[in-house]
């Protein structure tokens, strides 16, 4: 039988990572996408060949670009023939995390034009593919999971413009959850809390003095796998008539609390 593909952006390191781990356990072929190159590139290939089982390609490409979001989706087709699922996860955290009065116009549109404008775009050209994939096959279930964050609804002045880009993605999410309904193409928004990967770590010892204070409720950081395990239940049926969801996976972070 065909095994289903799954193409996740971002998806050679950290919650990426997580993700096509958790997909390439449960039989999904694989597509990544990511600005690296090199050798721990080929060894994140090598680990997901190898706990899967699958097939496994990386494509080199900038989700901000135009042409790089149009060459990705080509060469999936082109390799695999069929995309199932998208994870839209790869974005980016502000080169320098200043007040919000004093952050840079630079660092807004470079922030928002690689965590919305991309996935925003790339969701367009792969829902079209979807499209056709159920026309061939009416009994395929594509889906769509936008990896926002808990700072779509959370407020950080110290990085303005990650905020305002995941919120963005959250709208985006809906949008298309609407839109791709009726053409059997289910969307889900997963917010992830505080999770150990590159990007947090510059802020370690600061979260583990909040996680150790209270901050999240269940006392710990998240893991690039948690997230993983989320989005398998989501795209693998096993949330069924839930489109338009938001997961969070936060430990409760985003509880209000007294």
């Amino acid at each position: 039988m065909t095994r289903p593909v799954a193409l996740v952006t971002g998806g050679t390191r950290g919650i990426g990572f997580g993700i096509a781990r958790a997909l390439a356990g449960r039989g999904y072929d694989l597509a990544l996408s990511g600005q690296r190159a090199g050798e721990e590139v080929a060894t994140a290939v090598a680990a997901l060949e190898t706990s899967g089982g699958g097939a496994v390609q990386y494509v080199r490409s900038d989700i901000s670009s135009t042409g790089d979001r149009a060459a990705l989706v080509n060469d999936v087709l082109a390799r695999f023939g069929r995309l199932d699922v998208l994870v839209n996860n790869a974005g980016r955290a502000p080169r320098v995390r200043a007040d919000l009065l004093d952050a840079t116009a630079d660092s807004f549109e470079e922030v928002v034009t690689t965590n919305l404008e991309g996935p925003y775009f790339l969701t367009q050209a792969v829902a079209r593919t979807m499209i056709d994939l159920r026309r061939r096959e009416p009994a395929a279930r594509p889906s769509i999971v936008f990896i926002t964050s808990v700072s779509a609804e959370m407020a950080s002045p110290h990085r303005g413009e990650y905020c305002v880009s995941k919120a963005g993605l959250a709208m985006t999410a809906r949008l298309y959850a609407v839109r791709l309904a009726a053409e059997g193409i289910a969307v889900f928004d997963v917010r992830p809390g505080i999770i150990e990967s590159d990007m947090t770590a510059p802020v370690r010892e600061l979260y583990d003095r909040r996680i150790a204070d209270g901050l999240v409720p269940a006392g710990r950081w998240g893991t690039a796998d948690d997230v993983g395990a989320a989005v398998v239940a989501l795209v693998t049926g096993d949330v069924p008539y839930a489109t338009g969801s938001v997961l969070y996976v936060d430990g409760g972070l985003h509880l209000p609390r007294l």
